[in-house]
């Protein structure tokens, strides 16, 4: 019998770790296609973005700035904040990894909650650290049950709001009622990449909270509202002192040159994010309305998707509803990954798959 071949065996944990699944993006042949699996916005990336990408692309040879200067002054302009606290990734996820990897050591805990982006679990395992659960209520989360995760071994505590898949959000006095009971070593981050969905008057990104404190941090991203997801940014508003020392460990040049372009010319147009928020506020409540008038219960959303939660009864299940969707082009997202096997995730899209949806869902629970 032949000796098992040596080969390099990954450090402990990595192989716990479930990959990353992105929502399906394929419709049967000849049918088209409604991707609504990945809340990417209908309207796509403002008309300013194609001048600055036209402008970028005659000068590829050249390496792009390190520092993403015309990107992070561009977010301050608009936002009202020193661009010397703000920190640019390839995406918002690259600035999680970040956080996890400069402020985890193996042993650490850190805290997410039951139905948080799943890549909170993905970069704590990675860091060698243990992730945390905390229950939550109604698909929302809980403050107290957060604070009863909280250990001396604990040093992150990551908070989605609003939340993915689930669209719900803690209002800011809750997020502040959160923070004030944390231990001041203990790292808050706040991950907003669907604040500027959000019009409810008790709710915050989070800004405030970082201006004040020297242990929160607010992500966002640009893949959602502004269009830009296949570019990949993403951008964190944090005390310098957290901003110095990611920057020590990022990649030298992590965001392309068209990235910081586009960003920078994507923010600034106020009236392409104006129209955008003005289709979601739209749907989002005839969404809900439609779908509840189907018999599906909707876990009430501020982001711009909507969780429908179906029946187990046989014939009406969300994988059946799944694969009655996908023959008609709808693409709608699995869940059970986050908890959900009896939901789907829809993404706010253009007028005509959001009506096609309803009608198609109509069909379904009538059969």
């Amino acid at each position: 019998m032949s000796e098992q071949r040596a080969r390099p065996v990954p450090k402990p944990g990595v192989l716990d770790i479930h990959a990353y699944v992105p929502g399906k993006s394929r419709a049967p042949e000849g049918v088209k296609l409604h991707k609504l699996s990945s809340n990417e916005t209908p309207f796509g990336a403002s008309p300013a973005v194609q001048a600055a990408l036209a402008e970028v692309a005659t000068h590829l040879e050249l390496y792009p700035d390190g520092q993403a200067n015309a990107l992070r002054q561009a977010i301050g302009e608009v936002h009202g904040l020193n661009p010397a606290n703000i920190l640019c990734g390839n995406g918002s996820d690259e600035l999680l990894g970040l956080l996890a990897q400069g402020f985890l050591s193996p042993g650490d805990e850190a805290v997410h909650t039951e139905h948080g982006f799943l890549v909170y679990d993905i970069y704590i395992r990675a860091a060698g650290a243990v992730p945390v659960v905390a229950k939550e209520r109604d698909e929302r989360a809980e403050v107290d049950a957060i604070l009863s995760c909280v250990s001396e071994r604990t040093k992150i505590v990551f908070l989605a709001n609003p939340n993915n898949p689930t669209g719900t959000y803690l209002p800011a006095d809750e997020v502040r009622r959160l923070h004030a009971a944390l231990p001041a070593h203990v790292l808050l981050v706040l991950d907003a990449a669907y604040a500027e969905y959000v019009r409810r008057n008790d709710y915050s990104s989070g800004l405030e909270l970082v201006s004040e404190n020297e242990n929160v941090v607010m992500t966002r991203t640009f893949s959602k509202i502004h269009g830009l997801a296949s570019l990949r940014i993403g951008w964190m508003y944090a005390p310098e002192a957290i901003v110095d020392a990611l920057d020590r460990i990022r990649g030298p040049f992590n965001l392309n040159a068209m990235a910081i372009a586009a960003g920078a010319a994507a923010i600034r147009d106020r009236a392409h994010v104006d129209k955008t928020v003005a289709h979601n506020n739209e749907w989002l409540e005839r969404l809900t309305d439609g779908l509840s008038t189907l018999g599906l219960r909707v876990t009430p959303s501020v982001g711009n998707f909507v969780l429908v939660h179906f029946p187990q009864d046989s014939g009406r299940t969300a994988a059946e509803a799944d694969a009655f969707l996908t023959e008609r082009g709808f693409i709608l997202r699995r869940v059970t990954g986050y908890g959900f096997p009896h939901a789907l995730r829809m993404t706010v899209g253009s007028a005509e798959a959001n009506e096609g949806v309803l009608a198609a869902l109509k069909e379904f629970m009538g059969r």
